[in-house]
Formats: structure tokens, C-alpha cells, sequence
């Protein structure tokens, strides 16, 4: 597929089960080689799946999750903008995390597996699962995991869960602290101070053609 254009918006979605569970509108900030690198502003319209009380996935233990209703809900963007890079060839997407001064404060690894790419023209993005596990790394980058009781949880539902294989997503998460430890790209600094184009403005609502069925094709 043809590269993103620089400033276009396009939709970071997750994906669980064919259904379409959380959308992102992201600008672009470069499409090259490296990979997809984004920009997520503070205040921007989202949508998120929630349970008919209100309540997200991890407000409940999972088994009442996935017996309970659920739609997607638009709502806004609260926390601090995020830098999010999606390498080329990987199994994960590296978040730079900002305060709410918007300062660096940490790389956000977030393990995931690329679905597709999709261009519809009016509305376009990248499809992932969200595969929960995931890793913390401060900016002297010493490391921890999150949300192993998640994944644990989740993994004892295989009929239920999005995730069929553990070692592998395990095994891709020990193949970003290598990076991390040794202050490879991208933690090697690269994009800590990135400043957003100051024309981009902030999505207020979601763009037609949000809610596309999910994308079919694997990305390569």
C-alpha cells in the first residue's frame, strides 16, 4: 500500500475478535522504512467498547465481559498526547509517553499483532490486536511489565480470548527490552522532544467510515 501521507489522520483500531473495540484518529507524522509514526493530541474524539453499565474491560473480572452486553461508545481523549510508532516487521507498537506538561516521561511498549492497513479513501488506518501484555520503560530505561495478571486471566478463556499463542507474544516482548536495555532505536532518544505541526487540529468527532469491518489481509 502506498505510504500515509505527513498530517493525514488516519485510525489506530483495535481489534478483538473481528470486532472493532477501541478507534484512535492519529496524524501522521512520518511512513518510511522505519515504519508508522503517529500523533494522538490531547481532547481528540475516540471511541472505546464498553459494557452497558458503562464499565470497560478491566472494571470486571473477564468472564462477566465477555457474557455481558457491549458497544462502542465515542468519548474524548483525556490523557496527555502520545507519540505512537508502529516498527516495520514487529509485533508491537512503541508509545512515548508524555505528562501533562507534555514532558517525556516513558516508552510505552504495547504488544500487538498487525492486522492491516486499510485506505478508503474519505477514511483510512492500521488495524491491530491488542495482545495486553505490555512494557514500561523509564527514560534511564530500567524496565518492568504491566498487566501480566490481565493476560493470565484472559489466556485461561481460549475460547474467549483474542490471543491464541502466549509464547509468542512473551517472546516479542523479550525482543523489545533488548532493545530497550541497550538504548537501540527507538530508545535511543529519537522523537522524546517531537513538537506537532501547529496547524494539525485536534479530531472532534470521528471521520465516516470509523466503524469499517475490521481488515481482512495481514500486514506483511
Amino acid at each position: 500500500m502506498t505510504p500515509f501521507a505527513p498530517g493525514r489522520t488516519v485510525l489506530y483500531r483495535h481489534i478483538a475478535r473481528d470486532r472493532v473495540v477501541g478507534v484512535r484518529p492519529c496524524r501522521v507524522i512520518s511512513d518510511d522504512d522505519r515504519g508508522l509514526l503517529l500523533w494522538l493530541p490531547r481532547g481528540s474524539a475516540v471511541a472505546v467498547e464498553l459494557a452497558a453499565d458503562g464499565r470497560g474491560v478491566r472494571d470486571m473480572p473477564f468472564t462477566e465481559w465477555v457474557t455481558g452486553e457491549r458497544r462502542l461508545h465515542e468519548a474524548t481523549w483525556q490523557g496527555p498526547a502520545i507519540v505512537k510508532f508502529l516498527p516495520r516487521d514487529a509485533h508491537h507498537s512503541v508509545w512515548f509517553l508524555r505528562d501533562d506538561r507534555d514532558a517525556f516521561v516513558a516508552w510505552y511498549v504495547n504488544l500487538e499483532e498487525p492486522l492491516a492497513r486499510w485506505d478508503d479513501g474519505p477514511a483510512a488506518g492500521v488495524d491491530v490486536i491488542d495482545q495486553d501484555l505490555d512494557i514500561v520503560a523509564a527514560p534511564d530505561r530500567s524496565w518492568r511489565w504491566k498487566d501480566e495478571d490481565e493476560f493470565a486471566e484472559r489466556l485461561a478463556l481460549p475460547e474467549q480470548y483474542w490471543v491464541p499463542d502466549e509464547a509468542a507474544v512473551w517472546a516479542e516482548g523479550y525482543r523489545a527490552i533488548e532493545l530497550i536495555e541497550a538504548g537501540k532505536f527507538p530508545f535511543d532518544g529519537t522523537w522524546t522532544d517531537f513538537e506537532p505541526d501547529p496547524s494539525w487540529l485536534v479530531p472532534q468527532a470521528l471521520p465516516p467510515g470509523w466503524d469499517r469491518p475490521a481488515a481482512a489481509e495481514r500486514s506483511s
